[in-house]
């Protein structure tokens, strides 16, 4: 099965760097990346330390209901392409380990999906998790239990 991964929509990202409120209601906090562990949720690329970037929470659904989690994320301050690839970007498989979950159609917990794999298995364990037709796509999230991107069915 071929997937698409996919990084937040673009026109959400633009919104947040121009000022618009957080899922808190608030403007994105600018600061400079430290390290190597500052994902834009945007690229779905590292941002290298020293550039500037945005923290923010996320809530990646559309509507407020009990499942929508909401987290910290960062995200390039400066406009990026968005990820929508059929493969994972490579540094995912340094995400020791990852959580992942599927969602059904109401956007909803398959709470028989659950699973905390290592990132080099995170291909695999996408596609069986959407291999059940009852799922939608699958959210991976770090250990942290931030949100990285949403994978579908190619």
């Amino acid at each position: 099965m071929k997937l698409t991964v996919r990084g937040i929509p673009g026109a959400h990202a633009q919104a947040l760097r121009s000022g618009g409120p957080d899922a808190n209601g608030q403007a994105a906090l600018q600061q400079l990346a430290e390290g190597q562990g500052n994902p834009c949720r945007h690229c779905l690329q590292l941002i290298a330390p020293g550039e500037e970037m945005l923290v923010l929470a996320y809530r990646p659904f559309d509507q407020l209901q009990p499942y929508a989690e909401l987290g910290p994320i960062f995200l390039h301050s400066k406009a990026c392409e968005r990820h929508d690839s059929d493969a994972l970007p490579k540094w995912f498989e340094h995400l020791q380990p990852a959580l992942i979950r599927g969602y059904g159609n109401d956007d909803r917990i398959r709470y028989e999906t659950g699973q905390v794999v290592p990132g080099a298995e995170l291909g695999q364990a996408c596609r069986q998790i959407l291999a059940d037709p009852a799922v939608a796509y699958v959210h991976i999230r770090s250990k942290f239990n931030c949100f990285q991107c949403r994978v579908e069915r190619g």
